[in-house]
């Protein structure tokens, strides 16, 4: 599951793909959907055509460069803290079991489970 997220941590878009996909093969769709101003994203999309999307849009882009990058792009530290609402967005809907384990045979059937959790996550409000 990939998910964005806006700077509540309230779950705004999500895309369903296999588990051995990388999160960098649905980033672009997600970015393109939601448009957003900022993105605070971990290394793992630390690539050219994401910053170069970002660019497109004007949104910031707020990513630690790999370690491997030549030369190494600054990034807010302050800023990128605040992704910690991120992970806690996950694993406020991971607390659902249902979702946690992925019960359901079907990609729908699952994408119906996390619509109405994220559907919960906005109801806490």
């Amino acid at each position: 599951m990939h998910l964005t997220v806006d700077a509540l941590g309230l779950p705004l878009d999500f895309i369903i793909t296999e588990g051995q996909r990388h999160d960098i093969i649905a980033a672009p769709e997600l970015i393109a959907r939601s448009a957003p101003r900022c993105l605070l994203a971990d290394k793992a999309y630390d690539t050219n055509d994401i910053r170069a999307q970002l660019d497109a849009l004007g949104a910031i882009a707020v990513i630690p460069s790999k370690v491997n990058r030549k030369p190494q792009i600054p990034h807010d530290q302050h800023l990128y803290k605040e992704r910690a609402a991120v992970e806690c967005t996950f694993n406020l809907l991971k607390g659902a079991r249902r979702l946690a384990t992925r019960y359901e045979k079907t990609v729908r059937n699952y994408a119906a489970i996390v619509t109405l959790a994220c559907v919960l996550c906005w109801l806490r409000i």
